[in-house]
C-alpha cells in the first residue's frame, strides 16, 4: 500500500466528477428530467445511490439504498447485466409492482448496468416523461448505453476499485430553457492563489478583483462571503461541492453559482484546480414584479427543491421572511412544511406532468392553507392561499388525506416490513407509514407472550397512560384484548362511543377515533394494535378493510421478528461459545482480547480471536469470516478448530494458512475467511507471521511509537486452492505491543480503511504503555465503537505485550 495514498484521496474527488458529467449527460441526451447512478458499495450486495441529478435527495431519501438482490429494475439491471426499459407507469406496475407502488406517477425510466473488463459497477438511470412503448425509447436507450459504456472506460482508469459508501451528491441537471440572464466565468488555481475571470463576470461584478479567492467570495455575495469561500474551498479539496449554490448580491438579489473541478491530476499541494459561473438575473424582472402584486402566494423552487422566488403573500401565508425563502430547500425555509403528504405531491410534481393539488394545516393557529404545485422543465411553480373549507364544512376533517387513504400506502408499508427483521424496526415502519396515511397520531402494539399483552412500541400516548394496560389477561374487557380474542377490528368514530362500549375503562382526555385491530398470522394470534386520532372521525368501509389487511402484514412481520430474534439469540450463543472463555498464560506474555457484535443483521458474524500453544512459542490468531447469522458463527467455529490443531502441531505459519485454507474449500460452505497468525516466541521476542487478506496488525514500541507491520500476504482463506501465504519475520521487544484486529473497527463507510488503520495506530499511541495493563488498554480503543448506535460490522480485538521478566498476572 506504500505510495497510494495521493492517489488514494485523488479518487473520490475524480470519482463524483466523472459521475456527475456522465448524469447529466445521460439525461440531456435521453431527454429526460432526472437521474442518478448506482454503485456498488463495500457492503456485499448493497448498491448506493451516488448520484441524484435533477431531485432533491431528502425526498428520495427511501431510495438511497438497494440491494442487488430486490425485484427493482436498478437491482436487476446490475444483477442480471440487461439494459431495464419502462415507458410508462403502465408497463413499470406490471413488471416492478413494488417500485411503482413507491412512486405511482406517470413517468417513463431507462436503467443501463455500468459495465467493464472487471465487472458491473453500478447502473446508469434516466427518468423521463412517460412514452406509448418501449420502441418509442429505443434511440434514448443507445444513447445512454454510450454514455454508461464510456463512463465504465473511464472508472477502469481510476487508481482504485469503484464502490460508494455515503450519501448521494445531489446535482442540477442540464436546463431545458437557457436563461436568460447574465452570466459570466471564473477560474481559480489554489495552488497558485490566483483567480481568473472572463469580461462578462468582471462586469456583472462591476468592481476590479485583486486575483484572489476572497476577493472573489466578497464580490460574488458580500453576505454570504463565507459560505462561498468555504464551499470553493472544499471543492479544491475531497469534498463534492452541494450545488446549486445561491446567494445574495450586494443589492439583495439573488444569484446562482456552480463549479467543478476538471477531470485532472491535482497540483503537488494536494488541490484541484476550480472552473465556474455566477449567473445573476438582474433586478426582479417584470414577471417577478407582476408576480409580487399578486393577491395569491406565489413561489418556485428548482429542481432540487431550493426556493428560487416567493412573492411578499406567499412569504406572510408561510409565516416566514423571503429572505429565510430564497435560496434554501423548502423544508429547511419552511420546516412546518415537514409533511409526508406534501412530500408525495412534491414527487408527483416532480416526476410527471400533472399538478399537484393538497391542502395543509399550519400547527400554531390551526389555519389551513390550499397548495398547488405546477411542474415545469426547470422549475416548479406553487400556489399557495387560504381556503375556507373548514367554515363551509359541518364537520373538519382529519386530514386531507384522511378520508381515502392512498392506495398505495399499503403496498407501500407491505414493502417497508419486508426489510425489518426485529420486532422495533416493524414498529418503526408502522409508525412511519401507517400513521401518516391514515391521519393518526397515536400509535401502541402489544405482543402475546403467556396469554398476556405486553407492550412493544407506542407514540403519542400522554407519559403514563398505558401502564395500567401493561400485561393485562387474555380474560379482561377491554378492546386491546377482545380484538384478539374475536379476531374482529374494532372502530370508534369518538371517545363517548369507546366509553359508551366500555365504561370504566381509563380514556385519555382528547375527543379523538380509536381504532383496535387484531395482529393475526396463520391463524395465530400476536398481538394488537391500536391507532389514536385527534379528532372524532367516520371511518369508511374501504379504510377499514384496507386497515384490517394491513394488521395482518404487521401481524406477520412481527411473526418473522419473534422468528429472527429467537435466531439472533441461538448466533449470539454459539458466538459467545465459541470464542475463548480465557487466553492461553504465559509468564513472559501478557494478553487481552475483546468482541463487539455489530448492530445490523443478525448482529453477529464470523469474527474470532485465540491465543494457543505452539511448541515452546504461542501463536496469536485473528480472523473474520465472511457475513453474519448462524451459517457465518458455526464456520468460524471449524475455523477456529483447525487453526488451533495446526498450531498445537507446531506447524509453520504458512503450514497453518495453507492447510487451513484446503479445509475451507472443502467444506465448501459458499463462503471465504480472512486471518492474521503470528508465531511468538515469549523468550527470544522472535515472530514469525503470516497473512490471508486480513488488515495488518500493529506494533507499538517500547518507546511509544507505533507502526503498521507491513507483512506479506495471500489471499483470502477458500477462494484459491493453490494460494501461498509468505512468512514474515520481525522482533517483538520486551514492554512492546501487539494490536490484531479486524476491519470493522477501522472501517466506516465513505472513509478509507487506511485511514481508519491510521486512527487506530494513534489511539493505540495514546492509549498503551509499559506499565499499563492490557485490558484497560483494549477497553480504550474499543470505547468509540462502544458507543456507537450503528455497528455494521462486528468486531475482534487481540492485544499482545512481552514482558520484561517473569511475573504473575495480576
Amino acid at each position: 500500500m506504500a505510495g497510494s495514498g495521493r492517489d488514494a484521496h485523488h479518487a473520490p474527488g475524480r470519482l463524483a466528477a466523472l459521475l456527475i458529467d456522465a448524469s447529466t449527460e445521460a439525461i440531456g441526451t435521453a431527454g429526460g428530467h432526472a437521474g442518478g447512478i448506482y454503485l456498488r458499495s463495500h457492503t456485499p450486495g448493497l448498491l448506493r445511490l451516488a448520484v441524484l441529478a435533477g431531485l432533491p435527495g431528502p425526498l428520495f431519501r427511501p431510495w438511497w439504498r438497494m440491494h442487488s438482490d430486490r425485484p427493482f429494475p436498478v437491482a436487476d439491471a446490475y444483477r442480471l447485466g440487461v439494459q431495464v426499459v419502462l415507458p410508462n407507469s403502465t408497463e413499470t406496475m406490471r413488471r416492478y409492482p413494488q417500485f411503482a407502488a413507491g412512486l405511482p406517477f406517470q413517468f417513463g425510466s431507462l436503467y443501463v448496468p455500468v459495465t467493464g473488463p472487471s465487472g458491473t459497477y453500478g447502473v446508469l438511470t434516466v427518468l423521463r416523461p412517460a412514452a406509448a412503448d418501449t420502441a418509442e425509447l429505443s434511440p434514448a436507450r443507445e444513447r445512454v448505453a454510450r454514455v454508461a459504456e464510456e463512463l465504465a472506460a473511464r472508472l477502469e482508469n481510476l487508481p482504485e476499485a469503484v464502490a460508494w459508501d455515503g450519501e448521494p451528491l445531489c446535482v442540477r441537471p442540464p436546463a431545458a430553457h437557457p436563461s436568460t440572464g447574465r452570466l459570466g466565468r471564473f477560474a481559480w488555481d489554489p495552488a497558485a492563489g490566483v483567480v481568473t475571470v472572463d469580461a462578462p463576470l468582471q462586469a456583472l461584478l462591476g468592481v476590479e478583483l485583486d486575483g484572489t479567492v476572497e476577493a472573489l467570495a466578497e464580490a460574488v455575495s458580500p453576505t454570504d462571503a463565507e459560505r462561498v469561500l468555504s464551499a470553493l474551498r472544499g471543492a479544491a479539496g475531497d469534498e463534492p461541492p452541494s450545488l446549486p449554490l445561491y446567494v445574495r448580491a450586494a443589492d439583495g438579489g439573488l444569484r446562482l453559482m456552480e463549479f467543478w473541478t476538471p477531470d485532472s491530476d491535482r497540483s503537488g499541494s494536494g488541490t484541484r484546480p476550480i472552473r465556474g459561473f455566477v449567473l445573476d438575473p438582474g433586478p426582479s424582472s417584470a414577471a417577478d414584479a407582476a408576480a409580487d402584486l399578486l393577491p395569491e402566494g406565489v413561489f418556485c423552487l428548482d429542481r432540487l427543491g431550493l426556493v428560487a422566488y416567493a412573492n411578499p403573500r406567499a412569504a406572510q401565508l408561510l409565516r416566514r421572511p423571503r429572505d429565510l425563502l430564497l435560496g434554501r430547500p423548502l423544508w429547511d425555509g419552511v420546516p412546518w412544511l415537514n409533511q409526508p403528504d406534501l412530500e408525495d405531491h412534491l414527487r408527483s410534481a416532480l416526476l410527471s406532468p400533472e399538478p399537484a393539488h393538497l391542502e395543509l394545516r399550519h400547527p400554531t393557529d390551526g389555519d389551513w392553507l390550499a397548495l398547488s404545485v405546477y411542474p415545469g422543465p426547470d422549475v416548479l411553480t406553487c400556489t399557495v392561499k387560504p381556503t375556507s373549507r373548514l367554515e363551509e364544512a359541518p364537520e373538519p376533517p382529519v386530514s386531507d388525506t384522511s378520508s381515502l387513504a392512498p392506495l398505495y400506502r399499503p403496498i407501500v408499508l407491505a414493502i417497508a416490513l419486508t426489510e425489518a427483521v426485529t420486532a422495533r424496526q416493524v414498529s418503526e415502519v408502522v409508525m412511519r407509514e401507517l400513521l401518516p396515511a391514515f391521519g393518526g397520531r397515536r400509535l401502541a402494539l402489544y405482543l402475546l407472550q403467556d396469554r398476556h399483552l405486553y407492550l412493544a412500541w407506542e407514540s403519542g400516548f400522554p407519559p403514563g397512560f398505558l401502564a395500567p394496560f401493561e400485561g393485562v389477561g387474555l380474560d379482561e374487557r377491554l378492546p386491546g384484548v377482545e380484538t384478539l380474542t374475536t379476531g374482529r377490528p374494532l372502530f370508534f368514530d369518538s371517545m363517548e362511543q369507546l366509553g359508551a362500549a366500555y365504561p370504566g375503562m381509563d380514556m385519555d382526555a382528547t375527543e379523538g377515533a380509536r381504532a383496535f385491530l387484531p395482529l393475526i398470522a396463520s391463524g395465530r394470534p400476536v398481538g394488537s394494535c391500536i391507532l389514536g386520532f385527534d379528532r372524532p372521525r367516520d371511518f369508511s368501509g374501504e379504510e377499514r378493510s384496507v386497515l384490517t389487511a394491513l394488521a395482518g402484514l404487521i401481524a406477520h412481520a412481527m411473526e418473522k421478528a419473534k422468528r429472527y430474534e429467537s435466531e439472533a439469540t441461538l448466533a449470539r450463543g454459539l458466538q459467545q461459545a465459541l470464542l475463548p472463555r480465557r487466553l492461553t498464560d504465559h509468564p513472559l506474555l501478557e494478553t487481552a482480547g475483546r468482541y463487539l457484535p455489530g448492530t445490523q443483521g443478525m448482529e453477529v458474524g464470523g469474527d474470532w480471536y485465540d491465543v494457543v500453544e505452539s511448541g515452546d512459542a504461542l501463536a496469536l490468531v485473528i480472523g473474520d469470516v465472511q457475513g453474519h447469522g448462524v451459517q457465518a458463527a458455526a464456520t468460524m467455529g471449524q475455523l477456529r478448530s483447525a487453526v488451533r490443531a495446526f498450531a498445537l502441531g507446531d506447524h509453520p505459519p504458512d503450514e497453518v494458512m495453507s492447510g487451513t485454507n484446503h479445509l475451507l474449500i472443502d467444506l465448501d460452505p459458499g463462503q471465504f475467511a480472512s486471518c492474521c497468525y503470528i508465531r511468538l516466541d515469549p523468550t527470544t521476542g522472535l515472530a514469525r507471521a503470516a497473512r490471508a487478506g486480513h488488515p495488518p496488525p500493529l506494533l507499538r514500541e517500547p518507546s511509544g511509537g507505533t507502526r503498521v507491520l507491513e507483512l506479506a500476504g495471500g489471499v483470502v482463506l477458500g477462494v484459491d486452492p493453490h494460494a501461498r501465504y509468505p512468512v514474515t519475520e520481525f522482533t517483538v521487544h520486551p514492554g512492546a505491543m501487539l494490536a490484531l484486529y479486524t476491519d470493522g473497527l477501522v472501517e466506516r463507510p465513505g472513509q478509507d480503511i487506511e485511514d481508519g488503520i491510521g486512527t487506530l495506530r494513534v489511539a493505540l499511541t495514546r492509549a498503551g504503555g509499559p506499565t499499563g495493563r492490557l485490558a484497560s488498554v483494549a477497553d480504550r480503543l474499543t470505547t468509540t465503537a462502544r458507543s456507537l448506535a450503528d455497528r455494521p460490522d462486528d468486531i475482534a480485538l487481540l492485544l499482545a505485550t512481552r514482558r520484561a521478566r517473569a511475573r504473575g498476572n495480576g
